[in-house]
């Protein structure tokens, strides 16, 4: 055979190998697939009818990559919440389905990000470098597989962290009206955690934006952002966003949680979140009730925060804890929203815009704040040194109002109000300057044993400020134990008390 006909045998058996290829391959088949047509588009909601096989909370996808969550499902239409700027959707627009429910992207790459909802950057720093991605609708950890509080959660805070205890895992309300310092204490605590290795989870919802871009300066102010994620649901934004906001914020928790990490979410606010929810419902016709929220208003902040929890050892041992955060209207804190979120959590703390008017900062009344976990998750120093302040206290704050009536009053009912000034004047802290454990268990022994109560009142705060500096100079050793959760014994306490006694003497 020539050299030509040895070509063409080649190309024909190529040719004949790559046909057999084909054929082998399989054959494209018809495929049916529902197609919606949109009935109505509405504030943040659209009608949808010939979606048969819809199921609740699935995903829908409109023209221009819009996506929206199946609400309501009824025989005729379906009620969708929509999930993204509505643009050009109109009536008559398709509607499919995608088989899938809303998820969000967890994992390390969230570190130090603002996103939105839906997980999308909002930061200018490049797409979001995750691995994995969980449904922002999951179950909460069942009973057996939760394990009791007993870890602190240091806000640095003394008014919090010696009165109204916090502990890994727990759920605590931080409530009260507009402008009083609720997120201040967030701040704070989230700043304290800088070096106990607690990732820290911020949710707005609703909130402005000057305020939100201030929190998120802060942030990086105190060059703590490396260990916070900032989820920001704008209040321009559709309630459809602000209502999926927190749940897709607990499922970035719930990652580092259920690997053995200890997280620290805030709601910001839940306020705003259950209007949303009741304006979604309104107009999606669902039947009002009681201020014409929905029938399941307590429901859908019920399984939101009981995914907050402390997990045994063998499910991982982490613990997400959550602060959320109401706004009160005139101080009523037996409003709808309010009554049923302390009923829900393990303890308030109340913010009065009383306290917050006087310069008390942070504003926090002892009298209507609590925490149901107790000193179960307290160090052992606090037990012993703040064991009686918080009933001393209160009983200083009625005598208080009692002698605004101009009474003559005895010199022991004098005394007892000028050692609640004092213990009033240490409970007071700046902002951005959270107190580590040791300070504050040497200021609150003295100031409960009355050694400031012959201090001059407007010299308490530079009185304190010595406490500290002596002890991580004279006792880093009793610091040291103190930090470490150890037992504060007789003999410390007298050496601490002797020590603090010298100072305030030689400062008088």
């Amino acid at each position: 055979m020539t050299e030509e006909g040895q070509d063409l045998q080649s190309v024909l058996t190529e040719t004949l190998a790559a046909l057999e290829q084909v054929a082998a391959r399989p054959r494209p088949g018809l495929k049916t697939r529902e197609v919606g047509r949109v009935l109505s588009v509405g504030n943040g909601i659209a009608l949808v009818a010939g979606l048969p096989g819809v199921e609740a909370e699935e995903l829908i996808r409109f023209p221009g990559g819009l996506l929206g969550q199946a609400f309501n499902v009824d025989p005729t239409e379906v009620g969708v919440v929509l999930l993204g700027d509505i643009g050009e959707l109109k009536a008559g627009a398709e509607a499919r389905l995608t088989g899938r429910v809303l998820d969000v992207p967890v994992g390390e790459g969230l570190l130090g990000r603002v996103v939105d909802p839906l997980g999308r950057p909002l930061d200018n720093q490049g797409p979001i470098r995750t691995l994995e991605r969980r449904p922002v609708e999951r179950e909460a950890p069942p009973i057996m597989a939760r394990s009791p509080v007993t870890v602190p959660l240091q806000t640095g805070l003394k008014v919090v962290d010696a009165l109204v205890p916090i502990g890994r895992g727990q759920r605590e309300l931080i409530l009260g009206d507009r402008q009083t310092g609720k997120t201040a204490i967030v701040l704070d605590t989230f700043i304290n955690q800088r070096d106990t290795g607690v990732i820290c989870v911020y949710c707005a919802i609703g909130q402005r934006d000057t305020a939100v871009a201030k929190l998120i300066a802060d942030l990086k102010e105190q060059e703590i952002l490396d260990y916070c994620i900032v989820v920001v649901a704008p209040g321009e934004a559709l309630p459809g966003l602000h209502f999926v906001a927190p749940y897709a914020a607990t499922s970035m928790a719930e990652y580092f949680m259920e690997k053995g990490r200890d997280v620290l979410i805030v709601y910001d606010n839940l306020t705003n979140h259950a209007h949303s929810y009741r304006e979604l419902s309104l107009l999606l016709r669902r039947p009002p009730g009681r201020e014409a929220y929905p029938g399941d208003i307590f429901y859908i902040h019920s399984r939101l925060l009981e995914r907050s929890t402390h997990l045994r050892p063998e499910h991982g041992g982490g613990s997400l804890t959550a602060l959320p955060i109401v706004e009160t209207q005139a101080q009523n804190i037996a409003a709808y929203i309010s009554t049923n979120l302390i009923s829900i959590t393990d303890g308030q703390i109340y913010l009065t815009p009383g306290l917050f008017q006087k310069g008390i900062f942070p504003a926090v009344d002892v009298g209507k704040s609590v925490s149901r976990v107790g000193g179960k998750a307290q160090l052992p120093a606090y037990r012993a040194v703040t064991g009686d302040l918080r009933l001393s206290y209160s009983q200083f704050q009625e005598l208080e109002a009692f002698s605004r009536f101009g009474t003559r009053m005895d010199e022991r009912t004098k005394k007892t109000l000028e050692h609640g000034y004092r213990v009033r004047e240490i409970l007071k802290q700046t902002q951005f300057d959270p107190m580590p454990v040791a300070g504050q268990i040497g200021v609150l022994l003295a100031v409960t044993q009355g050694l400031f109560d012959d201090i001059p009142l407007e010299q308490v705060a530079a009185g304190e400020k010595a406490v500290r500096k002596m002890l991580c100079e004279d006792l880093p050793d009793l610091c040291r134990r103190i930090e470490a959760g150890e037992e504060f014994p007789d003999a410390d306490r007298e050496l601490l008390l002797r020590k603090v006694a010298e100072l305030i003497q030689h400062l008088t």
